[in-house]
């Protein structure tokens, strides 16, 4: 039961996630009218907050709240958010409602990846299992929202976005499970031990966040240049999102039997895989500017994004106490899922000026190392 909660918790998530991350920018730009520099600044700026909000107000409220009711009132209010989009707006109002909604939304998925975390300390849950219907979800959301810009307008992102998070509500009005409701001991160790300077009082967790923060960072030049890349090479747009969609069928295999094929494999070589993987991909992307090879290197997603963050949630699962999670997961969302890409954005764009494959080669700046740093600290990572 708590397995199939799990399950249709990353499902409904990411089917919103798979509609703000690849196209709000485009619908502020279509139906709001914005300039392309206008609305990047826009999500620049929810950027931030959505950094600050999971790096600070995401452990603050889950040392307050259970689980369970951080989820329920981050989805509920993120729905009254997105209804302001609606009425005609300039692009202060814009700027408003999009930093709040950045700030408010994003929580959502550190909240459902610690209840993850946590019922495989309490009750062995698959997580590989659950989080590829979280991959489900976001291609079911690409394909959806490919189909009704076609057929109806771009205004359709914001209305497929209200009934995702409208889906979310139902569904997470209904109860979930019972450890994950438990009200935090407001003097016990969640309190007190949910602070950062504990957490990098782990060993091994500190190599652990920089592996992480770097092979996530990596994929900036892919996020943010891969549509670019293939439109100069040619590729016609209906194509474009279906081999970009590649990556994610194929993050949905890994995570489908992740659990069985990396079940007594350690963590340390578990980012020793990806850094490999991740340095293989944006090397060959480099060396051979052409769509074949950029189809097939769409294969090495599973390595480059799904084993790192798999080895991230197996490590703070097995190596870090129940207060810590929260705040382990906030740390990873704001620094590793957002800023660190973020920033690495900016050198990209630089390089990509200069040649575009020289952008996912410079991403190499951060595989590699990461690499050697896996290497190095094998003993502390695993313990």
């Amino acid at each position: 039961m708590n397995q199939r909660w799990l399950s249709m918790s990353f499902l409904v998530f990411f089917f919103t996630w798979g509609i703000f991350l690849p196209y709000w920018t485009g619908w502020l730009t279509i139906e709001k009218g914005l300039s392309v520099p206008a609305a990047s600044a826009i999500m620049g700026a929810g950027m931030v907050a959505r950094s600050f909000s999971t790096f600070f107000v995401f452990p603050f409220l889950t040392s307050r709240l259970s689980y369970i009711r951080v989820i329920k009132w981050t989805t509920g209010v993120a729905l009254l958010l997105t209804l302001l989009y609606i009425p005609d707006s300039s692009y202060g109002p814009l700027l408003v409602i999009t930093v709040l909604f950045s700030a408010v939304y994003p929580m959502i998925l550190p909240a459902v990846e610690s209840g993850a975390s946590v019922l495989m300390q309490h009750e062995r849950i698959h997580y590989g299992k659950s989080r590829s219907f979280g991959s489900i979800g976001y291609t079911i959301a690409l394909l959806l929202v490919g189909a009704a810009t076609a057929i109806w307008s771009e205004q359709s992102i914001l209305y497929l976005m209200i009934a995702g998070l409208i889906a979310m509500v139902l569904f997470f009005i209904r109860s979930g499970p019972a450890v994950l409701g438990a009200a935090p001991e407001r003097n016990g160790e969640r309190q007190t031990g949910a602070g950062l300077r504990t957490l990098f009082k782990t060993t091994g967790f500190l190599p652990v966040v920089i592996l992480a923060i770097l092979l996530q960072g990596a994929h900036a030049s892919y996020y943010n240049y891969g549509f670019i890349y293939l439109d100069d090479l040619g590729v016609n747009g209906f194509f474009i999102g279906i081999i970009l969609n590649i990556a994610v069928l194929f993050e949905i295999l890994f995570f489908t039997k992740a659990d069985r094929l990396l079940e007594n494999v350690k963590v340390s070589k578990m980012f020793i895989i990806s850094a490999i993987g991740s340095s293989i991909r944006w090397l060959l992307i480099y060396l051979f500017p052409t769509t074949a090879v950029f189809i097939a290197s769409q294969i090495l997603h599973s390595l480059s994004f799904g084993v790192a963050h798999y080895a991230f949630i197996q490590f703070i699962s097995k190596q870090l106490p129940h207060s810590q999670i929260a705040a382990a997961q906030g740390l990873y969302a704001a620094v590793a899922m957002s800023l660190s890409t973020a920033i690495l954005t900016f050198p990209a764009g630089i390089l990509y000026d200069v040649t575009p494959g020289a952008a996912f080669l410079g991403m190499m700046v951060c595989s590699v190392p990461a690499l050697f740093i896996a290497w190095g600290n094998r003993k502390l990572i695993d313990g």
